[in-house]
């Protein structure tokens, strides 16, 4: 069972300048929260609560003002702060300390999924015990994503941003490894990009036959807000549900209270702690 998680939160955000020049992305707002709770909302839907922020040099006291360590969550988060982006792997060989012997989860931080049967597939994903997992989404133009080719749910090829089709299935950024995840991403040669590349860790477990996959169901929804379209997108569909349907997708302390993590009186808390918002009113409605 994985109890761990990394929430991979660094990165210059290049493609949302200016706007991400002062501010990491995870921290501005999609809809009524900033990014950086949906990523983290995924991880305590998976039922993990032992969780790694990794941050960029210099931007951690931003993220202790808006999540200081968990506890009103009923959670345990670490920040661990990257001099510069090294790739994705990265993130295995700095949270060593913080994995030690265990399986552990990743999310990008700026990856956004939304589903009925998520829950469903995310207990599927943290049994876990050998190998890895990865989730796969379908999409409609997947020369732009890094995509992998099924058989017998095992993955039989993958491929970066294919010029010719080899699959409709893109890689989306949450994976679930075992504890050897630490000793293939040491095992890396960095790629033309000077980056470790999470295609060549996830090749390492594909050519021993230890690599599958889960499926975001038809109704899901992942979403990549990299850019700046796709972030104002992912924001209009937060509020299109949210008011079509009258809960809140990503409310934190929801989640906790479902997990029966926290009591009444840590939500209490957390309303002081926001103030007078719509999220606090909506916390108020939970607890009522």
């Amino acid at each position: 069972m994985i109890k761990k998680g990394i929430i991979l939160a660094g990165g210059m955000g290049t493609r949302m300048s200016p706007l991400t020049k002062a501010v990491n992305k995870q921290l501005l707002p999609i809809y009524d929260k900033p990014l950086i709770f949906y990523p983290l909302s995924i991880l305590m839907l998976a039922k993990i609560k032992d969780i790694l922020i990794i941050v960029n040099k210099g931007q951690l006291e931003q993220y202790k003002k808006i999540i200081p360590d968990g506890k009103k969550l009923g959670i345990k988060i670490n920040y661990l702060e990257q001099d510069k982006p090294r790739g994705l792997p990265d993130a295995f060989i700095l949270g060593q300390n913080f994995i030690k012997k265990d399986n552990v989860a990743m999310i990008l931080g700026d990856n956004f999924f939304y589903g009925q049967s998520l829950s469903k597939m995310l207990n599927i994903c943290t049994k876990i015990k050998n190998g890895a997992k990865v989730v796969l989404h379908k999409v409609i133009n997947p020369e732009k994503f890094g995509v992998a080719k099924v058989k017998n749910n095992k993955i039989s090829i993958i491929k970066e941003k294919p010029k010719k089709f080899v699959s409709n299935l893109a890689i989306t950024g949450l994976y679930f490894f075992d504890n050897k995840v630490i000793k293939y991403a040491k095992e890396l040669k960095p790629s033309k990009r000077n980056e470790l590349e999470i295609v060549d860790l996830l090749n390492k477990y594909r050519k021993r036959n230890k690599l599958s996959a889960e499926y975001i169901g038809r109704g899901g929804a992942w979403l990549d807000t990299g850019s700046i379209e796709d972030f104002y997108k992912t924001s209009n569909f937060v509020s299109a549900i949210e008011n079509q349907q009258g809960f809140k997708i990503a409310c934190l302390e929801e989640i906790s209270l479902n997990n029966n993590w926290i009591k009444k009186k840590q939500v209490i808390e957390s309303i002081k702690f926001y103030g007078n918002c719509e999220y606090s009113k909506y916390l108020e409605k939970i607890i009522s």
